[in-house]
Parts: structure tokens; sequence; C-alpha cells
């Protein structure tokens, strides 16, 4: 944790300015940054500085502070999408062109002026890690410290006291606009994120109703067409027609519900349409009279199991006989099939297990030594 977030050692800023908010928005930050720029252009070139006669040393000033107030407009732009190392060069070249335009201006006591090293601070804060920033801008500090000391004549505290708003104000403020623009960036993942979540939610939630039931209708109507066919009774098929009608129906309900996400599934509810599915596919079912043992925090993730369970005896295992059994904390689904009963991790069993996985449970899923197949649920 102590290398993630603001204050990180490694939390070097990283988003596109250009995603950043609207299109019109990036415009007018580069407007306002360039605004920003006009004080040390005129500081630096203004008609109040004392101006050396020379004429190329004039020229030589103003090259070099135009030269840096571009290179500052550039590094609040994009120096975040520039790697560590780069950051850094470009953060040093400030600071040397920073330096020199002051010494060309007014000497090496202007060094130590509040004002002449702000701007750069700001660009560190922006690019670099928080902490870096910082101390960075206490090292400044302390620079100018020496240059006052070092300076002819008495050093004045009032003078050094002065320097430190020079130093807080850039960092600080700059900082401030970062956090800012961070946080709206892990808004927008965090949005993503449960965007995300929701999908695999409604996918797992509709692989579970859908599965069942369709797989249910499947048997129904194929005993309903073998009935038929054998010239059966009529009336059975028409019980297994009537019963098809009937989960088509609940099967449209609980979709809706499902992506309403109002959808609770009832373990009583599944032991019985399990005991009518396996009955209607030919397997005997031996199910428990009830679910009154297993805790209410488990009745809904054991609910899917059994759901899921019973869909894939049916629909994989092959198998003449069914057997589902409870305890205060399991939950198991076995079968005497010779078939596969979904040997492998597929989407049934990935829902099954991320829902477990909710309520500190696990699932387990494999052949049994003596023929069949166990998918077995259980609280760790």
């Amino acid at each position: 944790m102590g290398d993630q977030g603001v204050w990180g050692r490694s939390a070097w800023p990283v988003w596109n300015p250009a995603r950043v908010g609207s299109r019109s928005a990036h415009i007018r930050g580069i407007i306002v940054l360039s605004l920003l720029l006009l004080w040390p252009l005129w500081e630096a070139l203004g008609p109040d500085g004392v101006w050396p006669d020379s004429l190329p040393l004039r020229i030589a000033i103003g090259a070099v502070t135009v030269l840096y107030a571009a290179g500052w407009l550039g590094a609040m732009i994009a120096g975040v999408r520039l790697p560590p190392r780069r950051r850094i060069v470009l953060l040093g070249a400030l600071f040397v062109l920073a330096a020199v335009a002051a010494l060309l201006r007014d000497g090496p006591f202007f060094l130590g002026h509040a004002g002449v090293f702000g701007f750069v601070l700001a660009v560190a804060a922006w690019l670099l890690p928080a902490r870096w920033g910082v101390l960075l801008g206490l090292a400044t500090w302390a620079v100018q410290v020496f240059v006052h000391w070092a300076a002819p004549g008495p050093m004045s505290w009032g003078q050094v006291g002065g320097l430190v708003p020079g130093i807080i104000i850039p960092v600080a403020v700059t900082l401030l606009i970062r956090l800012v623009v961070q946080l709206g960036q892990a808004r927008e993942e965090i949005a993503a994120l449960a965007a995300a979540a929701e999908r695999d939610r409604l996918a797992r939630d509709l692989h579970d109703v859908l599965g069942h039931s369709l797989t249910t209708i499947t048997v129904k109507t194929g005993l309903a067409r073998r009935v038929l066919e054998s010239g059966g009774d009529p009336e059975r098929a028409l019980t297994e027609l009537r019963d098809v009608e009937r989960l088509s129906r609940q099967a449209h309900n609980e979709v809706r519900l499902t992506v309403a996400g109002r959808r609770r599934p009832s373990l009583a509810a599944e032991l019985a349409g399990a005991r009518a599915a396996l009955r209607a596919a030919g397997i005997s079912p031996i199910l428990p009279p009830s679910a009154d043992r297993v805790p209410a925090e488990l009745a809904e993730p054991f609910a899917y199991v059994l759901r899921e369970g019973v869909t894939n005896v049916i629909r994989h295992s092959g198998a003449t006989r069914c057997e589902v059994l409870f305890g205060d904390d399991w939950l198991e689904v076995r079968d005497n099939g010779p078939g596969r009963n979904a040997a492998g991790p597929g989407n049934g069993l990935t829902g099954l297990a991320e829902r477990l996985r909710a309520v500190g449970g696990k699932v387990e899923a494999g052949p049994l030594p003596a023929g069949g197949f166990r998918l077995r649920a259980s609280r760790a």
C-alpha cells in the first residue's frame, strides 16, 4: 500500500491529457497555462529590470526566457506521456534554463529570488512522484537560503521567510490539481469496473437461469414427442406440454428479474424443480425431503449449485440415478453416469466458484472412484 496513491514512492502520474475532460476543456487548459507565462516573461523581458548594454546579451536573455517558457508549457501539457527518465531530464533542463536566465538577468543573487524556480517546481509536482516534488521544493528553498546567506551584506530573515510562499504555492496548487485529475480518472475506472462486473453478473445469472430452464423444456418436449410418436397416452403428453408452457413463462419471468437484479432463488423450489426435471429425463432422483438444515446465508448459493449440478447430470452424464446430499455447510450432487459431467471448468462451474467465494466457500468437481461424477460445494 505504501507504493500506491499520490504519495507513493512509485506514484508516477500517468494519463492522457487529451482524454481528461472534453476537447474544449483541454483547449481551455492550454490557454490558461499560456496566460500563466505572462508573468515570468514580463519579469524577464519587461522594462522594470536593469538590462545590460550588450545587445547579444539581451538577445541571449530573451532566447533563454522564451525557450524556458516553451519548455514549461510543453512539460505541463505532454510531460505525463513521457517515461520517468525523460521527465527527469526535462525537469533538469528547465532548472538549467531558469538558472541561466536568472544569472544573465541579474547575476548570482537573483538565484535566491522566490519566483525564479516556482514554475519549475510546478512541473516537478506535476510530473514526479508527489514526495519527490515536495523534497525538491525543500531543496530549492535551502539553496535559495544559502544564496542569501552567501550574498554580500547582512542576511534578512524576512527575505528568507518570504521565499516560503514562492515554494509552497506552486507545489501545493499543482498537487491539488493533479489530485483532482487523478480522482476523475479513478471515478472513470470505477465506473468501467462496475459496468464490467454487472455484465459478468448478468451473463452468469442468465447462464444459470436459462441453462436449467431450457434443458428442462428440451427434456419435457422430447418426452411429449416420444409419447405421441409411440401412440401412448395423449393426456400424459398434454401434461408435459403444459409443464413446458409453465416453464417457459417462468423462465421469462426469471430473466426479467435477473436483468433487474431482483431474482432470489429458493433452495426448496430448486429441489422440487430438480425432482421434476430428473424424472422427465428418465433419471431416478434421490433427494432430501427438505433443505431446512442449510444455513440461511448458504441457501442462495447452494440453490445455484443444485440447479447447475442437476442440469449437467441431465445434459452430460448419461446417468440413471442422481443423488443430492445436504449437510450443515455442504451440498453434493452425485450421479452414476459414464459421461464426463462438466469435467472442464466451464462457465457454469466458474460462476459457481465465484458465488461460493463470496460466502467463504469453494466448489469441487470430479469423477468418483466407483464411477459417476460428484459436484460438491462447501464452506471452507
